[in-house]
């Protein structure tokens, strides 16, 4: 508290990460993707909320970006390996995701789980360490695969991953069933979004972000 007869000016106020944990990004690129809201296409709400975010997130903390539903196959088969690692897990890589992320355009399918054991499995190192993952997506799995079963069976002998599941404008209950069961059993969160701000506000969110203050007294 100020002393009597000061003043204390908030001159800067800045997001910042409450941790330092390996976070991996999962966007979906599925051909609903294209739907609107409000007028705007959700692939490029999600960017730009997207790019907003990672605009925050200090330089130090270790983050990568895989992207899935980008790209049909000759077969459903070949349209539910449609995951890419966009950019890997690192540091000092802003600028080059949001480059990265916009080399994509949403076309296909929904593979979540396969995208989950791809991430889990080839993006993050192999240790014990508190590892993050981000799941977007519009919709539920789409390719005979449950992501719920997948992180059921993950748990029992993976304590190291936290999954939080930011879903947009999803009213199937039995694909956000799936969604909260994936979310909850990893200590997640499910956040089931229908705007533009709130997609902001969850996935900051998601990042435990809190608000830091400098302030300056003066006499």
């Amino acid at each position: 508290m100020a002393q009597e007869g000061y003043k204390v000016y908030d001159y800067h106020k800045n997001i910042i990460s409450a941790d330092n944990i390996p976070t991996v990004f999962i966007l979906d690129y599925s051909n609903s993707m294209n739907e609107r809201i409000a007028g705007e296409t959700k692939y490029n709400i999600l960017r730009r909320c997207f790019n907003n975010l990672v605009s925050k997130i200090p330089d130090d903390i270790p983050v990568g970006v895989r992207v899935y539903g980008h790209r049909w196959g000759f077969t459903n088969y070949d349209a539910c390996r449609a995951s890419t690692l966009a950019e890997p897990i690192n540091k000092y890589n802003r600028n080059i995701i949001s480059e990265k992320i916009s080399e994509f355009r949403p076309r296909g399918m929904t593979p979540i789980t396969y995208s989950l054991k791809e991430t889990i499995d080839k993006d993050f190192n192999k240790d014990k360490k508190p590892k993050h993952i981000v799941l977007v997506t519009d919709g539920g799995e789409n390719c005979d695969e449950s992501p719920c079963d997948y992180v059921m069976e993950l748990i029992k002998h993976r304590k190291d991953i936290k999954i939080d599941v930011v879903a947009i404008k999803i009213k199937n209950r039995d694909d956000l069933d799936q969604l909260a069961c994936t979310a909850n059993v990893t200590s997640g969160k499910l956040y089931n979004i229908d705007t533009a701000a709130k997609l902001n506000n969850a996935l900051e969110n998601t990042m435990i972000f809190k608000k830091q203050v400098n302030a300056t007294i003066i006499k």
